[in-house]
């Protein structure tokens, strides 16, 4: 019998929202799209790249009106994806249009990606809209040089199944295994959060974290306020991912990240496992905030398995491919 060709898959539409910083650096910005055209998708939004006040990448009402466009789109984009981190969420939480962005992203297919200063939007949107969100890559961070290929796989491997699973050494951690909704990103953007309406209320959570350029005795801190706050005793356990450049200071006498990491150990009441590959190095996963999840932990070996959140069968294409072009950046 003859064969048929089959139907080429519609190109995802990625739309570029840029709710923090400017563009520092418009030539990884540029590899970035590229690399992403490259991959299959069809990029939008490029003109929030030429944004630029003061640190900012636009207005505080064109960096909301970035987020708020999502809820009265009349054709949703596949994936919303931020361009870089720094500051600047925190100002537009105010100004954004919650009930709209409910009754159109809540239970949609949409996948919004980022981390790091994003983890603020994270975290209202989920507490006053409901609507779920991934800690991934940003563009900046695709657009690197030399390109990072794990990052590119997590993110092509988890938006393009309806499952994924990560695993890593967890050093002398005890043996656990836990269910839960998974959730969490930058450290002190989310303690910055706490005792507003924009922090959501979740119960036997995964809580992972990470960091960046903050000394141990702040890590310490931000730990201990999740602690005392309640919040830190209501999850089934915390991951503990990258902490880059948490170095002492000259008066730390010894005391160092893991010191820190002891005290967390010994006052959290809940399991906590540590070096879960995610934050601000070179590899970034793309984690399903707010999807379930499960942790277990046996034999120094974690793995953190989640599902339940929208993905594309047009990224089942082996992520090499998308290696290759980015390793021509």
């Amino acid at each position: 019998m003859p064969t048929t060709a089959a139907t080429p898959m519609p190109p995802i539409r990625l739309r570029l929202i840029a709710p923090s910083g400017y563009t520092p650096d418009p030539a990884a910005m540029a590899r970035g799209v590229a690399r992403l055209r490259a991959a299959g998708f069809a990029v939008e939004g490029e003109e929030v790249l030429q944004r630029a006040e003061l640190r900012f990448a636009g207005s505080d009402a064109e960096r909301a009106g970035d987020i708020n466009a999502l809820a009265t789109a009349a054709d949703l984009p596949g994936v919303a994806l931020v361009t870089r981190g720094g500051y600047g969420v925190s100002r537009l939480l105010g100004h954004l249009h919650y009930d709209a962005l409910h009754e159109r992203l809540a239970g949609s297919d949409l996948a919004l990606v980022g981390h790091s200063d994003f983890t603020a939007l994270q975290l209202a949107l989920y507490a006053k809209s409901g609507v779920r969100s991934f800690a991934g890559p940003l563009l900046a961070d695709l657009g690197a040089e030399p390109a990072d290929e794990a990052t590119w796989t997590e993110f092509l491997g988890t938006l393009g199944a309806a499952s994924r699973r990560v695993a890593w050494p967890a050093g002398d951690a005890a043996d656990a295994d836990v269910h839960g909704p998974l959730w969490g990103g930058n450290l002190a953007v989310l303690c910055s959060l706490l005792g507003t309406p924009y922090f959501p209320r979740i119960d036997d959570g995964i809580l992972f974290v990470e960091d960046i350029a903050e000394p141990p005795y702040r890590i310490e801190r931000l730990l201990y306020q999740l602690h005392l706050s309640g919040v830190l005793g209501r999850q089934r356990a915390l991951v503990l991912g990258d902490f880059i450049d948490c170095r002492p200071g000259p008066r730390d006498n010894g005391y160092d990240l893991d010191a820190a990491f002891a005290q967390l150990g010994r006052m959290a009441g809940v399991p906590v496992v540590r070096g879960l590959p995610h934050g601000h190095a070179g590899r970034q996963l793309t984690l399903p905030f707010g999807a379930p999840a499960r942790l277990r932990v046996a034999g120094g070996q974690a793995t953190l398995a989640f599902s339940g959140y929208p993905h594309f069968a047009a990224l089942h294409a082996p992520p090499a491919a998308l290696q290759g072009e980015a390793g021509r950046g």
